[in-house]
């Protein structure tokens, strides 16, 4: 498949109706022009896979949709369930349902795993309530009165992810979530995200363990120096070896 191709699945798939619509999007650190007119759609209910090489603008792209700051957004769309949140600040586009878990999990020093909960439940939308969160994540449950960055490393991942639940979101951005994880615990991150999947939560998954994202999404989007090279099924990318091989290095 040649890259003409590609992009052909990418354009005709940033054309079909979508629940989050990114279109044309450019961002930059500075003068730097990482995110370079990336376009895609996500479906309700879906799971993405955002793949590429170190460096190909994976997590600048999630950080761009949640308008973070950095980087800039300074030309393109985001639209989720309708609502345009390239016109909004990070907070507004959270209050509209968009949830992002960076890759440092960002737990907060000094509270508890129960205190980090009920931060996030501290002004609407709230989401899930402690006894749901509890009961998708029953270590979270056994280790709520215990500091939050005392955690192991899968547990604050777990306590990043159901911190987002608590809100009520409509679409969730993970950052690197098997990072530094034992494939154990990769296993339960994985049945978390099926379960979440089946609520209905839309979710777009960056991450270097390209396979194991691929087997658990429906789709995959792949990057390479900020710029979209394929927009397909996540099964067409584990079939086609010469893809994988050029964009993945796997």
């Amino acid at each position: 498949m040649n890259t003409e191709t590609l992009n052909k699945n990418a354009n005709h798939a940033a054309t079909a109706p979508a629940f989050l619509s990114v279109w044309d999007i450019h961002a930059y650190y500075g003068e730097s022009y990482i995110v370079q007119g990336v376009s895609f759609n996500v479906h309700e209910g879906e799971i993405l896979a955002l793949l590429g090489r170190n460096g190909a603008g994976k997590t600048s792209t999630l950080r761009a949709i949640a308008q973070i700051g950095t980087p800039e957004l300074r030309k393109g769309e985001v639209w989720l369930d309708h609502k345009p949140l390239h016109l909004m600040k990070s907070h507004e586009a959270a209050n509209n349902g968009l949830a992002l878990v960076p890759e440092d999990r960002r737990i907060i020093a000094g509270l508890t795993v129960e205190e980090n909960l009920k931060l996030a439940q501290i002004a609407p939308p709230i989401g899930w309530s402690l006894e749901r969160v509890y009961e998708l994540f029953p270590r979270l449950g056994e280790r709520k009165k215990q500091e939050g960055t005392t955690l192991s490393g899968g547990e604050q991942q777990m306590l990043a992810i159901a911190r987002a639940l608590c809100r009520d979101i409509k679409v969730l951005l993970l950052d690197e979530p098997y990072e530094g994880l034992a494939p154990v615990i990769v296993d339960e991150i994985e049945k978390t995200l099926g379960i979440i999947k089946a609520q209905g939560i839309t979710t777009i998954l960056v991450e270097q363990n390209a396979v194991r994202a691929l087997k658990l999404a429906d789709r995959a989007v792949i990057l390479d120096t900020g710029s979209v090279v394929f927009d397909g099924s996540a099964q067409e990318v584990l079939d086609n070896e010469s893809l994988r091989a050029e964009y993945l290095a796997i």
